[in-house]
Parts: C-alpha cells; sequence; structure tokens
C-alpha cells in the first residue's frame, strides 16, 4: 500500500501545464499582435488635441482609448454636449453622434481585445510557473519507491 502520492502522475500533470502555458502565452501573443496590426491597416492617427499620443499611429491599447476619448469630445462639442439618444430624431447633428458611437465603440472594442490578449498571456505564465513547481516538488521515482519501502517496512 503507497503512502505517497504518485510522482509520476504529478510530473505529468505539470508537463501539461508547462504546455498550456506555452500554448496560452503564445496565443495571447498572437491575438495582441494580430489586433495590432488590423489597427495599424486602418491607417488611424490619434488626432493632435487628444490629451496623449497625439499624431501617433493607433496601434496600441493605449492609443486607442485616447483617439475614442477625443473622439467622444469632438462629438459632444458638435451636439452641444448631447449624446445620440438625447439629440431629437429629427435633429441633422444626430448621424454625426451616431458615427461617432460607432468609432468609440470600435475602438473599445479594440482596448477589449488587447485586454483579453493581455490576460491570457498571464494565465499562461501562471500556468507555466505552476506546472515547473509541480515538478520540482514531485520526489523522484527512487525517491518514491524508498518512502514506499521504508513505509512498508514499519508495518
Amino acid at each position: 500500500m503507497s503512502t505517497t502520492t504518485n510522482p509520476r502522475f504529478v510530473r505529468i500533470a505539470g508537463l501539461i501545464s508547462i504546455i498550456a502555458g506555452a500554448f496560452l502565452l503564445v496565443a495571447g501573443g498572437v491575438t495582441w499582435g494580430l489586433v495590432s496590426s488590423n489597427l495599424s491597416a486602418e491607417n488611424i492617427t490619434v488626432s493632435d488635441d487628444a490629451a496623449a499620443f497625439g499624431g501617433a499611429k493607433v496601434d496600441t491599447p493605449w492609443e486607442a482609448f485616447a483617439e475614442a476619448d477625443i473622439i467622444n469630445h469632438h462629438a459632444l462639442d458638435a451636439t452641444g454636449n448631447k449624446t445620440y439618444a438625447e439629440l431629437d430624431k429629427e435633429d441633422p447633428l444626430r448621424g454625426t453622434a451616431m458615427n461617432a458611437s460607432f468609432l468609440r465603440a470600435s475602438l473599445f472594442t479594440s482596448v477589449v481585445a488587447f485586454g483579453v490578449a493581455a490576460l491570457v498571456m498571464g494565465v499562461g505564465v501562471l500556468f507555466g510557473l505552476i506546472g515547473f513547481a509541480l515538478r520540482h516538488l514531485a520526489p523522484s521515482a527512487a525517491a518514491a519507491k524508498a518512502a514506499d519501502d521504508n513505509a512498508l517496512a514499519a508495518v
């Protein structure tokens, strides 16, 4: 009768965790890169009067957020500080507010995608660390057999 944890199972679980962590890290990095390259392909630049990153090409979450923020500022200036929902249905500025809302939502979607990619990369790092810890802490097969033999001899 074994009194120790199966070291082979622990080592295999650790290896699976390391592989899963590597996969998640790569998947998150690829997602970040795809979102960045697709944003870059749109040739959007942050307005010069934005709070930050003025004139920069939008290809990071910070630049996308800055551009979304200044779009909101410009739209509210154009509509007298009224949102799309607050404008009358016949107001000719309603189209401007609608376009601004659409652009902001699109930019915020990319910000969320960057965040999810970063989260997946972080989870990948954690899985890898847990896997390394499991493999490091699992007793070797020889040590486990010796512990079992000692336990049986004590009986």
